[in-house]
């Protein structure tokens, strides 16, 4: 069912939603402060809107995807905002990645507006956004989850209500605990099967339907082995869900010793200049200056 959408944020994620809102048949109206993000996805069929607030009286539904909650809040109630422009029983669904505390203050000042809020934090990046088969985990009441289903149902192959406001944040952070985990893993891996002599490209066919096997693996041993740095997902992107995550474990009084080492590798890049790199330059740690990759 096409219906009318409004996308807040076009970059390289913002734009693979659009792209498949557009495909599916859902007229678009889109807002980004860098002009040629919107121009894009206009030149696929979107409309122009020239604020946060034109896109909040163009929509029933408003797709947010922003880099932090500060951004996020600004979009909707700052000036020229979505809040200002949008009517009683709009559904804005969060699909950025932000703190949980975060999260639930803004679900209470959209209903103090009538605005209705859904957290919907996802997993699988643009090629899945592409297909229509994201992994989002929702926090929200459950007749606005229900409705939302007329727009996610073309984003999403998984599309599951955790619980109410904050309770996708919550379990986006933990999806990206074990993706960060994961990662290093199988770098490390990489290093070791290429310090041993064996083809690290074979292993991920190798090992396929195992209890090692992983998503992660199958798509970036390959990579590693390869130093196939093409960017799909950031390693500064992974830095700001890491510290989340022990943000929350801090409150939650959770030992998280793992987790804390993953880290410190992860901000160790980042200050070598690498936060921008995609997730398989963590290979750069385990190869080291003495391989000529870092440092």
């Amino acid at each position: 069912m096409s219906t009318t959408v409004g996308l807040i944020g076009a970059g390289m994620m913002g734009n693979a939603i659009g792209t498949r809102l557009l495909e599916t048949g859902h007229a678009l109206h889109v807002f980004d402060l860098d002009q040629g993000k919107v121009d894009a996805l206009v030149a696929k069929g979107a409309h122009a809107a020239g604020s946060a607030q034109a896109v909040g009286a163009a929509a029933d539904f408003i797709i947010l995807s922003l880099n932090s909650a500060a951004i996020v809040r600004a979009a909707v109630f700052g000036e020229a905002g979505v809040s200002k422009g949008a009517r009683p029983g709009t559904t804005i669904i969060d699909m950025s990645s932000i703190d949980p505390p975060a999260t639930e203050a803004l679900a209470r000042d959209a209903s103090e507006k009538e605005l209705n809020w859904l957290d919907c934090p996802l997993s699988g990046g643009a090629p899945k956004a592409l297909i229509g088969q994201l992994t989002v985990m929702a926090g929200g009441d459950p007749d606005h989850f229900e409705a939302s289903k007329a727009v996610m149902g073309d984003l999403c192959g998984n599309y599951t209500l955790m619980g109410p406001s904050g309770a996708g944040q919550t379990t986006k952070l933990i999806n990206q605990v074990l993706c960060a985990l994961n990662f290093m893993a199988v770098a490390e891996a990489t290093r070791l099967a290429q310090d041993a002599g064996v083809d690290a490209a074979k292993i991920p066919l190798a090992i396929k339907g195992g209890r090692a096997d992983s998503a992660i693996l199958q798509e970036y041993m390959g990579k590693m082995a390869a130093h196939d740095y093409t960017p799909t997902g950031r390693i500064d992107n992974m830095v700001k869900d890491l510290n989340g995550a022990q943000d929350l474990a801090r409150l939650t009084h959770t030992a998280m010793p793992l987790t804390a080492a993953c880290a410190e590798i992860h901000r160790l890049l980042t200050s070598a200049g690498l936060g921008g790199a995609d997730n398989a330059a963590l290979m750069k740690f385990f190869d080291g200056p003495d391989k000529g990759d870092l440092g």
